[in-house]
């Protein structure tokens, strides 16, 4: 009886699990800062729902 198949498909699942470990942290960083831009540009834009003053 052989394992071959058995022992190929594991490490098949375990690479595909190592890659997903390298790949989703930097997806969740990626978007993390991705947010923090838009949140700042937002922040750093003037608000046009204000009334015109003259000053």
């Amino acid at each position: 009886m052989s394992y071959q198949n058995y022992v190929i498909a594991a490490y098949a699942v375990f690479f595909v699990v190592l890659l997903w470990d390298f790949v989703a942290p930097r997806i969740a960083i990626r978007q993390l800062l991705r947010a923090a831009r838009l949140r700042v540009a937002r922040q750093a834009r003037p608000d046009l729902n204000q009334p015109l003053t003259r000053e």
